[in-house]
């Protein structure tokens, strides 16, 4: 896999599914990727090695200070012991989800009117967050990648409240394989989320757009209901 010149650099926090797809994916378009766990970097090395070979297996505070993007890739119930700090001034991606089920009850994602990427980002008030990876699963993060033109070619939604970030985001996922779509906030980011209509969804830009319309016009439908 060769570096392509003038890419931003990625960094990776978490090494599971999820984080080892994005780091083949991204190292196979041309990315440099350092990724890192919760600890010593030689606790993955070998993992590393074999799942994702090209990736830099880093501590997680030398991984961040050497990247231009951030994807948070761990499981939503440790995103309360993350250090804040180490993410200031950076792009960070949140390809997270909230399933009480399956992370327990969260009290920082309860009981909002936020959106769990707003909340992500009121927690990162230094940063600028991102919301996309999160409605595609990693076993199709692969697969599903075409080059620009095809047919067949899948889009992921890009949500943020930073016009520039969400599209260097942009740029990075169509270099990956995939078309995007961006919407106007974090807030229209809902859609992506569990339950919304395009989470899990294989569809192309012009059946993204429409899905994510058809959500925001049902939102402000019932607004105004409730408003009446």
């Amino acid at each position: 896999m060769t570096t392509a010149p003038g890419r931003p650099r990625v960094a990776i926090l978490g090494v599971g599914h999820v984080g080892s797809t994005l780091a083949r994916i991204l190292l196979d378009a041309g990315y440099e990727v350092a990724v890192a766990a919760s600890g010593d970097p030689q606790r993955i090395r070998l993992i590393a090695s074999v799942v994702m070979p090209g990736a830099r297996p880093e501590w997680a505070v030398d991984a961040v200070a050497g990247a231009d993007i951030v994807i948070l890739a761990i499981p939503l119930h440790r995103f309360a012991g993350l250090d804040r700090g180490m993410l200031a001034g950076k792009v960070v991606i949140d390809s997270m989800n909230y399933w009480a089920p399956t992370d327990g009850v969260q009290p920082l994602f309860e009981d909002t009117d936020l959106t769990s990427s707003e909340i992500v980002q009121r927690e990162l008030p230094h940063s600028t967050v991102v919301k996309t990876f999160n409605h595609i699963g990693y076993h199709e993060m692969e697969e599903d990648r075409r080059l620009p033109g095809d047919p067949d070619r899948r889009a992921l939604g890009v949500a943020s409240d930073d016009p520039e970030a969400a599209a260097l985001v942009a740029t990075v996922i169509e270099d990956a394989g995939y078309d995007t779509v961006l919407v106007e906030g974090l807030r229209d980011g809902v859609a992506f989320e569990p339950g919304g209509p395009v989470f899990g969804a294989r569809l192309d830009a012009d059946a993204f757009r429409a899905a994510v319309a058809g959500e925001s016009a049902a939102a402000a439908a019932a607004s105004a209901e409730i408003a009446a």
